[in-house]
């Protein structure tokens, strides 16, 4: 058996959000009567279909398929060349398969996303906001930020100044505003600025912020030194004018004689200190006791109260297997700019839905299982080389809270019994629902995706294939 094969053309060129066309045409120069198969292969071949799928054909017979490749205006659709093929099966003859190899060229487009986190700052003597660059085109995207405002009121420290951004990727520029002139009393100030993503050859992308600058000193503080002073002034203007007041009248008179009268016997002699009576202790706790009375003994201390417990798996768990026994499954998400959520159980969306907010750890819990393990793949990190492992009611946390550091998938596993989980990741889409297979070689499950720079937003878990799972 043989084949005769021609791509037309063999190399193409295609824009990111749009499509292209190739030509495959195929000869059966063999003596029987054939069905070929068509299944691209490549990093493109998700961009790639074949129409029709199936061709048949006689001997010495041709015919043409037609190949159409459409990249989506992504970060995946790599720019430049891309090799392609095009596995060819015959039915009679499946290990004669024919692999015709063509070239595709994908076209670089530069699109980026910016903003200011937060977008209004306050202080008194400098903001400190971040400004968050996203590169969402195909290219490299090198850039610089710059800062100004209308009135020159504020100087700018940019840390880095200078960014180099890989598609898919993201960057954080730390930025100081600092004003020029200090507001020592009065209200607070509203000071627009604008931060400046310039790239060479490009209008630069403006983002636009405000800074409150406060006052040094509140105004009340300033109305109490006010009144303070102004007291000050009038106790030292009437303590002058009183002393400038006080004048003598007396007048001089002539010296006379002086006559000194002796002063009369005393007629009884004045108490000694020993025959005045001391009060006795007694007396002296009845007066204190305003009556007398048995002393009051000391005052029995409030009892502390009991600290809540805090909003964990492992608590959320605890209490739902106390009251309905048997197999459950708890757990929270740490999401990006609102910290830990409370927790929800079996088959409860945790994390959020089309906010473009990433999940940065997960806490999970379970009752009716020895024992869970887990893991988590996290942007530019990867999975550790170890897996986190917590007994049944105790908390499993993986991930990096509060690192910034986006999770785009989460693997675990129950020493027995079946889990099942479903994600929802970035462009609003749910994964679809999938289980474990306690025994087999698939023992564990995986929440998200990786290596699609997809983060993973929200997600759901219940235990023993029980519905809910499946949006």
């Amino acid at each position: 058996m043989s084949l005769w094969t021609s791509l037309e053309p063999a190399s193409t060129t295609v824009d990111a959000g749009s499509a292209a066309t190739v030509q495959l045409r195929l000869r059966n120069t063999g003596d029987v009567v054939d069905e070929y198969r068509f299944v691209p292969v490549g990093e493109i071949a998700p961009y790639v279909t074949v129409e029709p799928p199936i061709l048949r054909l006689y001997p010495g017979t041709t015919g043409t398929v037609q190949l159409t490749f459409a990249p989506p205006r992504t970060p995946d659709a790599t720019a430049g060349p891309n090799p392609y093929a095009v596995q060819i099966i015959p039915t009679e003859h499946p290990e004669a398969t024919t692999v015709p190899e063509g070239n595709l060229t994908i076209t670089p487009f530069t699109e980026i996303r910016a903003e200011l986190v937060p977008h209004t700052v306050k202080g008194r003597f400098r903001g400190r906001p971040k400004l968050a660059i996203d590169n969402v085109g195909n290219t490299t995207l090198t850039a610089s930020i710059t800062g100004n405002d209308n009135g020159d009121e504020l100087s700018y420290d940019v840390h880095p100044a200078n960014v180099q951004i890989e598609p898919g990727r993201a960057a954080f520029v730390n930025a100081t505003l600092r004003p020029r002139r200090l507001i020592w009393f009065g209200h607070k100030q509203q000071r627009p600025y604008r931060l400046a993503v310039r790239r060479s050859g490009t209008t630069p992308l403006d983002i636009d912020g405000t800074y409150i600058q406060r006052g040094f000193l509140p105004r009340w503080l300033a109305t109490l030194l006010t009144l303070l002073i102004t007291l000050a002034v009038i106790f030292l203007v009437l303590w002058f004018t009183k002393a400038a007041a006080v004048t003598s009248r007396a007048t001089p008179q002539a010296s006379q004689p002086a006559v000194t009268a002796l002063p009369p016997p005393p007629t009884s002699a004045p108490p000694t200190p020993s025959d005045t009576p001391s009060p006795s202790p007694t007396e002296t706790q009845a007066e204190a006791g305003g009556g007398g009375g048995a002393p009051a003994g000391p005052k029995a201390k409030p009892k502390p109260k009991a600290k809540p417990k805090p909003d964990t798996a492992s608590v959320a768990v605890t209490k739902l297997n106390e009251r309905d026994p048997g197999r459950h499954v708890c757990y929270r998400a740490y999401v990006a700019d609102i910290g830990w959520q409370h927790s929800v159980c079996d088959g409860g969306i945790a994390g959020t839905q089309n906010e473009g907010r990433s999940i940065e750890a997960v806490n999970i819990a379970v009752s009716g299982s020895r024992a869970t393990s887990g893991n988590a793949f996290m942007e530019t990190v990867g999975f550790p080389p170890s897996w986190s492992s917590a007994a049944e009611k105790k908390d499993l946390t993986v991930g990096t809270p509060g690192k910034a550091l986006q999770m785009d998938q989460f693997t675990m596993s129950l020493s027995d019994g079946v889990i099942c989980g479903n994600a929802f990741i970035e462009r609003d889409q749910w994964l679809g629902k999938q289980c474990d297979d306690p025994g087999g070689p698939g023992n564990w499950i995986s929440v998200g995706v990786t290596g699609k720079t997809l983060h993973l937003e929200a997600f759901q878990l219940k235990m023993d294939n029980m519905d809910g799972v499946d949006n």
